[in-house]
């Protein structure tokens, strides 16, 4: 598995983001130690807005042979059709999803439905868990724990850092 932080997301922006390097240090926090996982500096080294197309694309060009499934959320799944070119995208890989709350597996396979290539979507068999980012961030921002919602090392380096602790200012 490969995680790969964004240089500048072109979807959303958190206000209290701490910037593409902060987030490439905690994904390589959250990996140490597991050989099954990577992180990726791809989008941080290419710079602006990251379009998962463009990042597929790239990675095929290194790998042509791969077979790629990208993992989203439901709430990012059902966005798709908003995307950078979804076609391509599920043409470069298959898309791997996980439910969310808000997101039942009918709903998104209905906003999906006009990309054509159902086959290339795939649902994950598994608890759902009602946990995103936005709500590790608020609850470190409120100062209660993140323990067991992210691995260790994840929060000691939050908590050393000063990590989502007041929103950041726009400049």
């Amino acid at each position: 598995m490969l995680l790969i932080p964004v240089a500048v997301p072109p979807h959303k922006q958190a206000d209290d983001d701490p910037g593409p390097q902060a987030r490439y240090e905690l994904c390589c926090a959250a990996v140490a130690g597991d050989e099954r996982m990577a992180v990726s500096r791809i989008e941080i080294e290419r710079g602006g807005p990251s379009y998962t197309v463009d990042t597929l694309r790239a990675i095929h060009a290194t790998s042509p042979g791969d077979e790629l499934t990208f993992i989203v959320g439901g709430d990012m799944a059902a966005s798709l059709p908003s995307w950078r070119e979804p076609e391509a995208l599920l043409e470069l890989a298959t898309l791997g999803v996980a439910e969310r709350v808000g997101n039942a597996r009918a709903e998104i396979s209905a906003a999906l439905q006009g990309l054509g290539a159902p086959e290339r979507i795939r649902f994950f068999s598994m608890p759902r868990i009602d946990l995103s980012s936005t709500d590790i961030r608020a609850r470190v921002r409120a100062g209660r724990s993140v323990r067991y919602l992210v691995p260790d090392d994840v929060a000691r380096l939050i908590d050393a850092q000063g990590l989502y602790r007041t929103e950041v200012p726009v400049t």
